[in-house]
């Protein structure tokens, strides 16, 4: 049975400021991560891409950043919105020109 455990914004940038500091105190990146990770109780994995995250932050590595995902999110989100709203507004119309046709037969 495994946990979920919930990190702070804060607390991530602290950690990973840690691993960028004491970096050099290792042979690579990974070792560093797999030492500081179970001293603050995530997975080794977990530090990483916490790690990688904060390197596309920082224009240091290729890939989306933090804002870049928020705002792609938030327009699908929009996106999906609309097309619920066209639905609705498309069988309502279909519905009201119907109902049209039938009074206009009488």
């Amino acid at each position: 049975m495994s946990t979920s455990k919930r990190y702070s914004p804060k607390v991530r940038q602290r950690v990973v400021r840690v691993v960028f500091d004491h970096e050099a105190d290792y042979p690579s990146q990974w070792a560093a991560i797999g030492a500081i990770a179970p001293k603050i109780g995530c997975t080794p994995e977990t530090l990483r891409s916490w790690v990688r995250q904060a390197e596309r932050n920082a224009g240091c590595r290729e890939g989306m950043t933090t804002s870049e995902r928020e705002l792609i999110k938030a327009l699908e989100r929009e996106n999906r919105e609309l097309k619920q709203t066209n639905e609705i507004l498309r069988k309502a119309s279909a519905y009201f020109a119907q109902a049209e046709l039938d009074r206009r037969g009488k």
